[in-house]
């Protein structure tokens, strides 16, 4: 007996939902080959604005999680994609092509466990006590910035967004990410790995759509704190950094490898004083 054909439906991913965009819109997502494989949901500017607020309203919680709990939560990510890695990896051929696909999931599924590894480390390594000349000491503690906007790389299509994913949440901010406007069927699914895992909802927020309506929306929004510019094309770059300007949003351009580096890049450097005790 012959069964009717059900197909994915690829959604946004706002607040721990996934709910379609509120214009309604939809976009052909095309494989490598240049057949159509599916209609992604065209993000708009107010989905954006709805990300942002379900993201600033989970940020102060994710921030509080100890640094500890924190990786547990990263490596249950990758916990969950390794039960699905073939259905990744045909997903990320569809996109990208058969070659190399096997392995851009295998390395995104340890990217999450490498950054697992930091998120109670860097405060140690990058923080400390300073030196002062005086009767008091100063101490230097990384804290998350708060709501970071995320453009991922056109490709790879799951690397690509993981590897800026996973350093903003080791951090522990909250984020509003625009997966590749040409590839972004992956996202989804991904999206699907993080909603099963123990992340809070509202702490990534996925938007798929096209770049040049949502990247605007994202750089001047006023409650995003910093702007992660990995897959912003050249040509809009300087646009994109005017409208950051506007309230001082940090932008954050990535590491060239995985790197605690690429984790402090979303984090502010507090330091406290104290007076020695006599």
């Amino acid at each position: 007996m012959s069964r009717i054909d059900v197909r994915k439906t690829y959604k946004l991913f706002i607040g721990g939902t996934f709910p379609r965009s509120e214009s309604g819109r939809t976009y052909e997502v095309c494989d490598v080959d240049g057949h159509p494989l599916a209609n992604a949901v065209r993000g708009s500017r107010k989905d954006v604005r709805d990300a942002v607020t379900a993201a600033r309203k989970a940020s102060a919680a994710w921030a509080a999680v100890t640094g500890y709990n924190r990786g547990q939560i990263l490596y249950r990510v990758a916990e969950i994609m390794e039960s699905r890695r073939s259905e990744l990896i045909a997903e990320v051929t569809r996109a990208d092509g058969k070659k190399g696909a096997e392995d851009q999931v295998d390395r995104a599924v340890d990217t999450w466990i490498w950054y697992a590894g930091w998120t109670d480390k860097t405060a140690q390594v990058m923080g400390g006590i300073n030196p002062v000349a005086g009767p008091y000491f100063n101490i230097t503690s990384p804290e998350p910035i708060g709501v970071v906007g995320i453009v991922a790389p056109q490709a790879p299509s799951l690397l690509g967004l993981v590897e800026r994913l996973a350093p903003a949440l080791c951090a522990g901010n909250a984020v509003v990410a625009i997966p590749s406007e040409v590839r972004p069927l992956v996202a989804i699914s991904l999206a699907e790995c993080l909603a099963t895992s123990d992340v809070p909802h509202g702490v990534v927020n996925l938007i798929t759509g096209l770049a040049g309506e949502l990247v605007p929306a994202l750089a001047s929004h006023l409650d995003v704190d910093a702007i992660d510019v990995a897959g912003v094309a050249p040509d809009a770059l300087t646009e994109v950094e005017v409208a950051a300007a506007e309230n001082l949003k940090r932008i954050v351009r990535p590491e060239p490898r995985r790197s605690p580096h690429g984790v402090t890049a979303f984090m502010e450097m507090k330091t406290v004083w104290h007076p020695k005790g006599t």
